[in-house]
């Protein structure tokens, strides 16, 4: 009896020493993200250069940050940034849209231009043998323009069928819904009517309004030396002068929010799907350090990734979406807050609901530490990511200096993360989060007596998706106030 005893506890050390050598080690913490140094100088003529040095690398990326985009237009004349941006490429005094395409392609490298709210990121990447012959190009499109009256025709066209074509889409609608009706904004893409509105001479004056070496920032990244990409810029940006001067487009102000429940429900009849839109302008910008990071994290943690909790909520538990989440479109002075999904129509109500316990309670009830460590690596893992390459690294520089923002944000990024505190997140939940929109694109008649019968004391708009138009998104403000 005793041997066989002594032979089963033999056995079960045994399988325990296996089990503890089989075990995976607990994953280790995030590493801090470690970048080369930002090297920073100004031309003469006004223009800041941004240098960061990456040894090693065989691309080399060159951007131009413009700090004026949608939101220096009128909403009669929405768009007007992204046409502008869109025919830099278009044609030079020199170059015709398909010379310009043929140059750079023949030189292996890519040219894009791109507006946003905050501004316009004009962009080349190429080898580093290839830099000295693609500049020339870079600043052919950026300081010598035409806007020829035919590449505008041609690119009106396709904004006006893109736009007709995504105004039927539910997804693109709430957005474009809430971007007056929550963010008293307008669609930073255009409207039907105002993409009509836009003359050559609208695109020329803008250009010359905004197009400044006082008002941008050259972004150079690659393997290349804080001198020589210093040279580089001073030899084909040292003589760009514009009487423009330096001017940052002031965005719509923080509404004061009611805490009655809004919702805004768009009529698509027979559409397939429902889009839910929870929204809500916020009062913290990307210079708010105090609260910047503690958003972050509150963000990550309710929609920012397949294990936060929206997509857990409305996808894996119940099946109602194909995927759900939430993030931040930052402005200069504060910050535009969404979370979104797709459904049924018949289940959109149901998804409200969901979304509006999520944010309450976040707002009510700490998370804890087993959920927030792995959203705060989830942030920083992204970052680190976002960063690797030499084009990832230039975009989030120029989102920065877009915003005012500093580039120690970066660097700081992965102890700022980690310390925030558990109390910061509900604290910051309960004061920015709570008290938004909702806005619901799909078929009404489908969607109706769900949401009667789950928010009887709620205020409840529909509107058709014919109505709407400029006139129509502009009068939507006064229903959100």
């Amino acid at each position: 009896m005793i041997r066989i005893s002594l032979i089963i506890l033999s056995v079960f050390c045994y399988m325990t020493y296996v089990s503890a050598q089989e075990l995976p080690p607990p994953p280790a913490g995030p590493k801090s993200i470690k970048l080369p140094r930002i090297g920073e100088t100004r031309l003469k003529n006004g223009l800041l250069i941004s240098v960061v040095e990456k040894k090693g690398s065989s691309l080399v990326n060159v951007g131009l940050v413009i700090k004026n985009g949608a939101a220096a237009e009128t909403p009669e004349k929405a768009g007007l940034a992204n046409m502008t941006a869109e025919l830099l490429t278009k044609g030079t005094r020199t170059r015709s849209a398909e010379k310009v395409a043929e140059d750079i392609e023949f030189l292996g490298g890519s040219l894009n231009s791109s507006a946003f709210w905050n501004g316009i990121y004009v962009s080349m990447e190429v080898t580093n043998d290839k830099l000295n012959s693609a500049m020339p190009i870079f600043a052919d499109v950026i300081l010598n323009p035409t806007f020829r009256p035919k590449e505008i025709e041609i690119l009106r066209a396709q904004l006006q069928d893109n736009l007709a074509y995504n105004l039927k889409q539910p997804s693109f609608l709430a957005n474009y819904v809430a971007s007056s009706f929550v963010y008293s904004e307008h669609p930073q893409g255009g409207t039907l009517e105002s993409l009509k509105n836009i003359s050559r001479s609208d695109i020329v004056s803008f250009y010359k309004q905004n197009f400044s070496p006082r008002n941008a920032v050259l972004v150079i990244v690659g393997d290349i030396s804080f001198q020589k990409a210093t040279a580089l810029a001073n030899r084909f940006f040292g003589n760009w002068n514009s009487s423009a001067e330096e001017k940052i487009a002031k965005n719509s102000a923080v509404l004061k929010y009611s805490k009655d429940l809004k919702i805004l429900i768009v009529d698509l009849p027979d559409s397939g799907q429902a889009a839910v839109l929870y929204a809500k302008k916020i009062g913290v910008s990307r210079s708010d350090k105090a609260e910047l990071f503690s958003g972050l994290v509150a963000n990550s943690v309710l929609g920012g990734g397949y294990s936060a909790r929206l997509n857990q909520e409305i996808r894996i538990k119940r099946g109602l979406s194909y995927g759900a989440g939430s993030s931040f479109s930052w402005r200069v002075d504060n910050a535009n807050f969404s979370a979104r999904t797709q459904t049924k129509n018949e289940s959109a109500a149901e998804v409200v609901e969901l979304m509006l316990a999520e944010v309450n309670r976040l707002s009510t009830t700490e998370a804890s530490e087993d959920e927030m460590k792995p959203r705060k690596a989830a942030l920083i893992g992204n970052l680190a990511r976002e960063t690797e390459t030499c084009a990832g690294l230039a975009r989030k520089l120029a989102e920065l200096y877009f915003l005012n923002a500093s580039t120690d944000e970066i660097r700081n990024f992965t102890d700022s993360i980690d310390s925030v505190s558990k109390s910061d997140v509900m604290s910051f939940a309960a004061k920015y989060l709570r008290d938004g929109f909702f806005v619901v694109v799909g078929d009404y008649k489908k969607m109706k007596d769900a949401f009667t019968q789950r928010f009887p004391g709620a205020q409840i708009n529909v509107i058709s998706a014919d109505e709407i138009n400029l006139k129509k998104l502009l009068s939507l403000r006064q229903i959100a106030q």
